[in-house]
């Protein structure tokens, strides 16, 4: 069973939260083969997450995602944890790697979720792994989804 809490606590991008609720469950269950997940996503302002940099990571300043892997047994193929993610951290990149924003956070939601998943950055070798992962499961997406309906837009507009 997919349990999952989805909380907005940013108001850089007004988002589309349902459809972001889809989208990561249908990531859950379909993507990542993790019927048994347990997740929280945050998306938070650039000083909580500077916050959260510092107290946990003793990192200065904002970042586009944090994970947090409260699985008890590494070897499960169970997701339990969380992410915390920088809404204005995904304009800024999205900008800077001529991507859209919305694009962005989705590309967060999958680093974390590959993070659950043992995959991992720190070195270059396990960084080009992971980011090749990251790449084919965002081709796979946008081939599939409009991103940019993650942007909420008056019912006028």
């Amino acid at each position: 069973m997919i349990e999952l809490s989805l909380r907005n606590r940013q108001t850089d991008r007004a988002i589309n939260l349902p459809m972001l609720r889809r989208l990561i469950r249908s990531l859950l269950d379909n993507e990542f083969n993790a019927p048994n997940a347990q997740l929280g996503v945050h998306l938070v302002s650039p000083r909580e997450m500077a916050e959260i940099n510092q107290h946990f990571l003793n990192h200065e300043g904002s970042t586009d995602v944090i994970t947090f892997d409260h699985a008890e047994d590494q070897a499960s193929d169970d997701i339990y944890g969380e992410l915390f993610i920088s809404v204005a951290d995904a304009v800024r990149q999205g900008r800077e790697f001529d991507a859209t924003w919305q694009s962005e956070l989705v590309r967060y939601v999958v680093h974390g979720i590959l993070h659950l998943r043992g995959y991992d950055d720190i070195d270059s070798a396990d960084r080009r792994l992971m980011k090749k992962e990251e790449n084919r499961i965002m081709q796979e997406l946008e081939a599939r989804r409009d991103l940019a309906a993650l942007e909420k837009r008056d019912k006028l507009s």
